[in-house]
């Protein structure tokens, strides 16, 4: 039986619409069609809005790759990136592109997006003059940062505020001119554009506004803008981001019907049967397109019609804005103001919190919601219009939000969690198009259970993680279990551990400043409890590059010393493995004569502690100290506190491995190395275990075949026995094992958590997969860990331990909690 030949499809536009729709046709139809893809660009598809991200330093152009060119390998389809089309013969079925190829088809699809609006200015032409559209738009508003010019914005919609903020992130003046009294007038009414003004003034943006451009300024480059009024905004880099319309040209090339756009009817063909279009470059129904929502919902039915379903017609959905600026919040869907008669507007502000809210009621339905400050009901409101719902019986609540609206009178529940009061169709990510009903379906199918599994499965929250909170609602909705939702880390924000670390590197933000400002953070400065925690993760995400904050740790980490109950201090000095020396000892009973220190005495770890000290000795006893070679223990400190040991084979008649000698080598190996919480290792010569390496952080058994890698133990208040990890046979193998669950647990466990609740947490199956099943993993965490290494050892908090640190500052420092 001969197997149908499969049709020639040629889609004219590698971007968001053309590639979404074909991942649509594989789902459906994946032999039906040989599928070839012409790119202008020379990249592969890339999520378009996402560039403001790029150009704010928040993500890398590799951040934002949708499909790289292994997923076109793996589809079977050709892709001509970098080769655009030129020419379209409809009658022989035929495309040509720039480099002369020729290409037959069957079926064609115009996903060609749009084009930057462009107004009729003198000096247009000149160099300087950039739009924002693509990466290549990118690349020279990036070198302008580079090289510290000024920049102006024309254009105070979406896209040019994203550009403005994008610019002023990297480091340049900018200022931004726009038409209208108010930006966003689009999107958002007159309060909550005055809002958003406001707050962008106060990060550093400068508004030109009702300002109409009337020439750009400069002879042989541009040098600024002219407006109207007689105003002058000087500038190095011009901006232009007034808006967009369709590239119809393929449309015209192919002699199809163009109005705007190319003319698309319901099942998204144009007037050639054979001939299709989506995204930005068509019309339906006398509407353009610039939002992806509308666009996802095209793909799906092209690519429908494409599989030989004869029945998918598009209708436009309801259409929401949200602004990608980080830490401003804004949410607008539906009617901006009343329009009629028996049109209602109920308005909230709270000026102290910067919130403000307003809704357009009609007829007991919602047809608009304008939220500024606090958008977290954004997606319930645009439920409700787009579903026409009554809300009459929440009337007198609904400008308050879900989780007051949904109470009756006497305070109970109608709709229970907000997430199961969201229908499957209810868009949660709108960067990639993914609604719940797809999430909740693969966490089912797939049995995921964390977010980075959601993510790497759907896409949702994978961009500008503005969902993730949802995402993680829903995830935690569908699993039964709250371990899901992200625990908020103090009164100054609503994000949890993971959501701080991701944006730290996601969006490369390197100060405190600049975290706390690309959150929203609700307090200036942090508190005692997000502080230390955020000093630790930038600390760990930028080795060599964040300049640790002092004053943003513990008072014992900041003098090298544990405060005891009388308000004395001890000072614990570093022994490695436990192992001393006469020359170490007599240094330290010369320190204890010398500074009247009343007790001396042996601890736990194998340490000498010196206990008693008055604060104000605290720089000459460390100096004292480090003239003999001594350092700190770190007896106080989140990070690398005891190696113990016993005395092994060199000494023991039951030792089978040297465990001092290892000790030391993993002592000297970690020490300084800052972690979530304090961390404690042993290495017992033998399965006698007399280092009691069965209740460390990390322990390592000595046996006859090698070494017993176990992990995650504690022996605090809550004892807990460590979990085998691996059986290791050299000791360059420990060193590697260890230093790579380390620096695991350094980049994954929250601050002032143990390894024993983070391998909980996690479970000891995604260790043993990042650790044992993963080598290429594993060494890559091992170099990370030695990379932080080369620059924890020699910080200058190590030279502290050695009385780096004047009697003034000592007698000056603070307290944190």
């Amino acid at each position: 039986m001969n197997s149908v030949p499969r049709q020639r499809l040629v889609v004219i536009g590698n971007g968001m619409a053309g590639m979404r729709t074909v991942e649509e046709l594989l789902a459906r139809a994946p032999v039906r069609y040989d599928i070839t893809v012409f790119g202008a660009e020379p990249h592969p598809n890339y999520n378009r809005i996402m560039l403001s991200s790029v150009l704010a330093g928040e993500k890398q152009i590799d951040d934002i790759i949708i499909n790289p060119r292994a997923w076109y390998t793996q589809n079977a389809i050709t892709l001509h990136a970098g080769d655009a089309v030129i020419g379209i013969d409809a009658k022989t079925k035929t495309v040509t592109a720039a480099s002369g190829l020729r290409v037959a088809y069957d079926k064609l699809l115009l996903a060609t997006g749009s084009k930057p609006l462009m107004p009729p200015l003198p000096g247009l032409d000149l160099p300087g003059i950039v739009t924002f559209r693509d990466i290549a738009d990118i690349d020279k508003m990036l070198a302008a940062a580079e090289a510290k010019q000024r920049a102006v914005v024309i254009g105070g919609g979406l896209l040019g505020l994203e550009a403005a903020w994008g610019l002023k992130r990297r480091g340049m003046p900018v200022a931004l001119v726009h038409l209208m009294p108010t930006l966003m007038e689009r999107q958002l009414d007159t309060e909550a554009g005055t809002l958003l003004q406001r707050d962008l003034d106060e990060r550093g943006l400068h508004f030109f506004t009702s300002g109409q451009t009337e020439r750009i300024i400069g002879s042989e480059r541009a040098e600024g803008v002219a407006l109207a009024d007689g105003r002058t905004v000087p500038g190095d880099l011009v901006v232009v981001a007034i808006g967009i319309r369709p590239n119809v040209d393929m449309g015209k090339a192919a002699d199809v019907d163009i109005n705007r756009g190319i003319l698309v009817g319901d099942d998204m063909a144009t007037s050639d049967p054979d001939i299709y279009a989506v995204g930005e470059c068509v019309e339906h129904n006398g509407q353009v397109f610039g939002l992806v929502a509308p666009i996802w919902e095209q793909a799906k039915v092209c690519a429908a019609r494409l599989a030989g379903d004869t029945v998918a017609s598009y209708v436009t959905p309801a259409l929401s804005t949200r602004l990608k600026i980080t830490g401003i919040d804004v949410f607008s869907a539906g009617k901006l103001a009343a329009e009629d008669d028996g049109d209602e507007e109920v308005v909230f502000r709270d000026a102290a919190k910067g919130v403000y809210r307003k809704l357009v009621v009609r007829g007991n339905r919602l047809v608009g919601a304008v939220l500024y400050g606090d958008v977290a009901d954004g997606g319930w409101y645009f439920d409700l219009i787009k579903g026409n719902k009554d809300v009459a019986e929440m009337r007198d609540r609904l400008i308050f939000g879900q989780g007051f609206a949904d109470q009756d009178c006497c305070g109970g529940s109608k709709a229970g969690l907000n997430v199961a009061a969201m229908t499957d169709d209810t868009q949660v990510c709108g960067c990639n198009g993914v609604s719940k009903g797809a999430i909740v379906k693969a966490i089912g199918e797939k049995g995921l259970t964390t977010l980075d599994e959601v993510r790497a499965h759907t896409k949702a929250s994978a961009s500008c993680g503005m969902c993730t909170p949802t995402v993680q609602a829903i995830l935690s909705f569908v699993t039964g279990s709250d371990a899901a939702a992200p625990e908020v880390m103090c009164k100054c924000t609503d994000h949890g551990h993971d959501h701080v670390r991701h944006a730290i590197l996601d969006q490369r933000l390197k100060t405190m400043a600049d975290l706390r400002e690309a959150l929203g953070w609700k307090t200036a400065d942090g508190c005692a409890k997000c502080r230390p925690a955020l000093n630790y993760y930038l600390l760990c995400a930028w080795p060599g590059e964040y300049v640790d904050d002092y004053r943003s740790r513990f008072i014992n980490e900041r003098v090298h010393a544990n405060i005891q109950k009388d308000g004395t201090y001890s000072v614990i000095p570093r022994m490695w493995g436990g192992v001393t020396t006469p020359a170490e000892l007599r240094a330290i009973a010369d320190v204890a004569d010398k500074f009247n220190i009343p007790t001396v005495k042996v601890t736990g770890g194998q340490r000498i502690d010196l206990l008693g000290v008055k604060k104000q000795d605290l720089p000459a006893v460390w100096g004292d100290l480090n003239q003999a070679g001594l350092v700190s223990g770190h007896g106080y400190a989140k990070g690398l506190r005891t190696v113990k040991t016993c005395v092994g084979s060199e000494w023991c008649r039951f030792g089978t491995q040297d465990s001092t000698a290892l000790g030391i080598k993993l002592e000297k190996m970690m020490w300084g190395s800052w972690t979530p919480h304090k961390v404690k290792l042993a290495v017992s010569g033998c399965p006698r275990n007399c280092a009691e390496a069965t209740i460390k952080d990390i322990g390592i058994i000595c046996v006859e075949a090698g070494y017993d890698m176990v992990i995650g133990g504690n022996g605090g208040i809550e004892v807990r026995v460590t979990d085998p990890l691996t059986r290791l046979t050299t000791e360059a193998e420990v060193l590697e094992y260890s230093a790579a669950f380390m620096q695991l647990y350094r980049e994954e466990g929250h601050y002032l958590e143990r390894t024993a609740p983070y391998l909980e947490r996690v479970g000891l199956a995604h260790i043993k997969a990042r650790i044992l099943e993963d080598d290429a993993g594993r060494k890559a965490l091992y170099a990370r860990f030695l990379f932080a290494q080369s620059f924890a050892q020699d910080d200058p908090w190590a030279e502290r331990a050695g009385g780096g640190v004047d009697a003034h500052e000592f007698q000056s420092l603070a307290v944190v909690s």
